[in-house]
């Protein structure tokens, strides 16, 4: 009897650390299987150079969401991205997103300026006034090549 009662104390301790296990690997992926604290915008852009599913997306220095997905929107030719915001974060139809860069050659992210005098966005909406991400090459070889 004792060895059964050692095996169940061992599979019970084994099935705690795999619940363990997994429920880290979902916080720290920012997986959002339990609790769906964001809505979905939709920005598009010319130029996406850089960024990342999962980049953060900031608003006064303050992360209030993350990119959510990257593709491209064919009927306007453009870099269509999809921003996940927190749901106690309201933003306005007069909104701009910017790519930003952290940093001299960091890693890129969003930076939206709210705006306060528009309609407000709902889940599926579109921020329509975006700004591209400044290629730092291009720049550089223009200002070497004379070009600037």
């Amino acid at each position: 009897m004792k060895k059964y009662s050692q095996e169940l104390v061992v599979g019970v301790f084994v099935l705690l650390g795999l619940l363990a296990v997994a429920y880290m690997s979902i916080k720290l992926g920012k997986l959002n299987v339990f609790t769906d604290d964001y809505y979905t915008l939709k920005a598009r852009f010319t130029d996406v150079t850089g960024l990342k599913v999962n980049a953060p997306v900031q608003m006064y220095g303050v992360e209030v969401g993350f990119v959510g997905a990257i593709g491209i929107d064919k009927q306007t030719r453009q870099a269509a991205v999809d921003l996940r915001i927190r749901k106690d974060i309201r933003l306005t139809d007069d909104a701009i997103a910017a790519i930003k860069t952290s940093g001299l050659i960091g890693d890129k992210y969003v930076r939206i300026a709210p705006g306060g005098l528009g309609s407000e966005l709902k889940t599926g909406d579109s921020i329509f006034d975006t700004q591209a991400a400044i290629d730092i090459e291009d720049l550089i070889s223009k200002y070497v090549f004379g070009k600037v």
